[in-house]
């Protein structure tokens, strides 16, 4: 079952349930994922969803960090709920010393010896990390904590 037909089942599953906040967290990921498809004029792949779907989680948390700032701990909530559901559909995360040793690894490779060279490590540790969730903050502290 494609991750595109697991999304459309469970919300499916969660309409019969009348579970409304995983109902309206999985709508919210079909039209994301049907706009995506439009834009790039054609079905998306596996990868290309599950880019998507680590965005959608991006995005979320950054409006918890703004709602926090504002005092809206009720907002907050309601985006870690939305991302606890789309998360289901990610890859396990990496874990931090995945990370940190990716990071290493990715210096070493390199050959940085300075911040200038985040770029090259970043991307280099990101494509280690291929096919992990891994949120680019945490590596980008990580990065930055070993070449600084």
């Amino acid at each position: 079952m494609s991750l595109r037909e697991r999304i459309v089942s469970d919300m499916t599953a969660a309409m019969k349930a009348r579970d409304a906040a995983r109902t309206s967290t999985l709508r919210m990921v079909k039209a994301a994922l049907q706009y995506r498809e439009i834009e790039k004029g054609g079905e998306l792949t596996e990868e290309e969803l599950t880019k998507s779907l680590q965005s959608l989680v991006k995005q979320r948390r950054d409006s918890i960090e703004q709602y926090e700032k504002a005092g809206r701990t009720e907002l907050a909530g309601k985006e870690r709920a939305e991302i606890a559901v789309i998360e289901e559909y990610l890859p396990r995360a990496a874990t931090p010393e995945e990370i940190e040793r990716a990071v290493a690894e990715a210096v070493a490779e390199v050959g940085a010896t300075s911040i200038k060279q985040m770029g090259a490590v970043m991307k280099t540790a990101q494509a280690k990390l291929a096919g992990r969730s891994a949120d680019g903050r945490t590596v980008s502290e990580i990065v930055k904590s070993k070449l600084g």
